[in-house]
């Protein structure tokens, strides 16, 4: 018998990757359209398997639980989209943008330009989780993760500003990190655009102004 020379397909690692990663993303996009849509407690994994287009089984590898659906949920819109968020922050379009920009009073501009998109995306998103947290220890630990996660994003700016010597004379950087994290607060964002009717453009205007002079020297 002679031997089979048939040549085989070689296993391709790569592509599995990408079919899986792609599966992933249509998960997290899928879980954030209802947990914005049904909230937190109405939003069942066979609803998100269903919506992905995917078994439950699927759904069930892709992350841990619910919260943890909501947690990728939330890092994909804060982000701007499940692919980004799986980049290292410094290597997401805006914020190399602030870091690249060697004027100060222009980086601030830059960093209040990325604001709108970002409250607009995930605000949503943590509407829901403020509303489940209170009783669900997995929630809780997520806002507290959150908030440390936006705390230190504010140090990284604030550190940038003071190594390149642009802050105002006086003001140490974890003074003036507490300052654009109060200026930058989603609070302002919900009053402004949600309740008095600002365009992103005009907040995104105001926030920048704000922003030099309250850290940078007048």
């Amino acid at each position: 018998m002679s031997p089979d020379t048939t040549p085989r397909r070689r296993y391709d690692a790569s592509r599995r990757r990408e079919q899986a990663a792609a599966t992933r993303h249509r998960i997290v996009e899928a879980a954030a359209e209802l947990f914005v849509e049904r909230g937190y407690a109405g939003t069942t994994i066979p609803a998100i398997a269903a919506g992905a287009g995917v078994a439950v089984e699927t759904v069930y590898r892709s992350a841990a639980g619910k919260a943890g659906l909501l947690t990728a949920a939330v890092q994909a819109a804060l982000a701007g989209g499940v692919e980004r968020s799986e980049r290292p922050v410094e290597e997401r379009e805006g914020i190399r943008r602030v870091i690249d920009e060697p004027d100060p009073r222009r980086q601030l501009v830059a960093y209040a330009h990325t604001q709108p998109g970002v409250w607009s995306r995930v605000g949503p998103l943590l509407r829901v989780l403020d509303s489940a947290a209170s009783s669900d220890p997995a929630l809780q630990r997520l806002k507290a993760d959150l908030a440390a996660q936006r705390l230190e994003g504010m140090r990284r700016l604030a550190d940038l500003l003071d190594r390149q010597g642009k802050l105002r004379p006086g003001l140490p950087a974890d003074r003036a990190a507490d300052l654009v994290w109060t200026l930058c607060a989603q609070a302002n964002f919900d009053a402004l655009v949600g309740q008095r009717g600002w365009t992103h453009r005009e907040y995104e205007s105001w926030l920048g102004e704000m922003l030099a002079a309250a850290v940078l020297p007048p």
